[in-house]
């Protein structure tokens, strides 16, 4: 159960009310359970979240490659809520079941060019320090350019800040449970 109690989501004035509204737009007219948790206590740090998003959704990365650097990060993180979400909206853009398995683990999906990102962002996730000249040459190789490296930090860093809110809050899943 979630741990931030958030009022209806309807009865929001103010601030909270605008980035809901905000959020109605991209949501097919509702708040799922993060936006309101985040939007009820900072409505200015959701704004800043969905900026973010709008970023990415008009950068040069594909919906689908948007959603594997989430799932990966979500799955490596443990973050239950946006595993669930980026099941999902990853199976919105057109991504097979076996390939978000094959994501969710850290696997090869049969295309090159997701694999080399999925290897990509795992390497970033689960290292630290700078990445090797190696790791960057191998993106570059399968297509990514540098405004894209630069988008997959910015994705990789939005999904940590919602893993890590969602972990904090125990916010209640409301997307369909992942199989």
């Amino acid at each position: 159960m979630s741990r931030i109690t958030v009022p209806n989501v309807t009865s929001a004035t103010g601030a909270t009310a605008e980035v809901y509204a905000q959020v109605r737009k991209i949501a097919g007219g509702s708040v799922p359970n993060l936006f309101a948790a985040v939007g009820h206590v900072a409505p200015a740090a959701l704004s800043a979240v969905l900026n973010a998003e709008g970023a990415l959704a008009s950068g040069s990365l594909s919906k689908q490659d948007l959603e594997t650097i989430k799932l990966l990060v979500s799955e490596q993180t443990g973050c239950d809520y946006c595993v669930a979400a980026h099941v999902m909206l990853g199976k919105m853009t057109g991504l097979s079941a076996d390939a978000l398995r094959a994501i969710r683990a850290g696997q090869p999906t049969g295309d090159a060019k997701r694999d080399a990102l999925v290897r990509f962002v795992l390497n970033l996730h689960t290292t630290s320090g700078t990445i090797s000249e190696n790791e960057v040459a191998a993106i570059r190789t399968a297509g990514y350019t540098d405004t894209q490296l630069a988008e997959i930090s910015l994705a990789i860093a939005m999904t940590i800040f919602t893993n890590t809110f969602n972990r904090i809050n125990d916010t209640d899943v409301d997307f369909p449970p992942v199989k």
